[in-house]
């Protein structure tokens, strides 16, 4: 039934695209670093709208195929943000929340092209914790068959040798490893935003250190609102989501996992300002 009805909104959506919003910002990533809590925290406000069918619609990485009305369908109609504005006296916002758009190789420049002006969040997390908590997601939803973290880590580059490069040179190719076995290479964060920099323009990239988040949701919070221009109104609730339970990992582990993404938390100082949380 909840597939059906999804149909039924989308072929409603795709004929009234032309009369519907497209997102001024999207949070796009890192995977499991706090993006459901800060999306829904984001979609309480009076001025952000968020997609009419699901969190991620996962068009400029999934989806890119389909065409742009397509992804527009997603999004609410141009009226409802006209009534917006009109009882709260400021633009409304549309958004998504795709964690994978930050890792795809070609999400960057198609959002680029797609959405002139988009500002972009992406929330960074211990990336030793990230890949842990990676494994333990993928193996709950089934897309990981290797119960063993560290198992899992030594079969990284295997999985993902010429993945990275078929996904840009074979049309509608999807790599099942690269979106869900890359525990090390999605945490080299620095990396990623190196290439969106200059697609987008350093200014419509905000960073956020997830540790601080959780710690003071409320100043994060208004940080945001200040990165894309909006008033605060009314209060603000953040909640934890999707955590999952997951075994201890062996300090050994641990040192040498910390060890590599040393260089790579280093090149985050610029993009945060400080140090990373986790490093202090």
């Amino acid at each position: 039934m909840k597939q059906s009805a999804h149909a039924v909104s989308l072929v409603a959506g795709r004929a009234t695209s032309a009369g519907r919003v497209l997102p001024s910002f999207l949070i796009i990533g890192a995977q499991r670093c706090g993006t459901t809590s800060l999306y829904r925290s984001l979609s309480r406000h009076p001025l952000v709208m968020k997609p009419v069918l699901r969190k991620g619609v996962h068009y400029f990485d999934m989806a890119y195929g389909r065409g742009l009305p397509w992804y527009r369908a997603h999004f609410p109609l141009t009226s409802r943000a006209q009534a917006l504005r009109f009882r709260w006296g400021h633009a409304p916002q549309a958004f998504e929340s795709a964690p994978y758009y930050l890792f795809h190789p070609l999400a960057g420049a198609r959002l680029a092209a797609d959405l002139p002006g988009v500002k972009l969040i992406v929330l960074v997390r211990d990336p030793v914790e990230r890949a842990c908590s990676a494994h333990a997601h993928e193996l709950a939803r089934g897309f990981e068959t290797e119960p063993a973290f560290e198992r899992a880590l030594a079969l990284e580059p295997e999985r993902l040798a010429g993945e990275a490069e078929r996904l840009r040179t074979v049309p509608g190719y999807a790599s099942h490893a690269h979106r869900h076995h890359a525990y090390l290479a999605r945490g080299r964060y620095a990396e990623q935003l190196a290439r969106l920099e200059p697609l987008v323009g350093r200014d419509r990239i905000l960073v956020l250190d997830s540790g601080l988040l959780f710690r003071d949701p409320r100043a994060a919070y208004d940080r945001v609102l200040g990165f894309l221009g909006l008033p605060r109104l009314g209060g603000v609730e953040f909640e934890r989501h999707n955590a999952r339970p997951r075994e201890a990992m062996p300090a050994s582990v641990h040192r040498r996992l910390r060890d590599h993404f040393e260089p790579w938390d280093a090149l985050l100082v610029p993009w945060l300002g400080a140090v990373p949380s986790w490093r202090r």
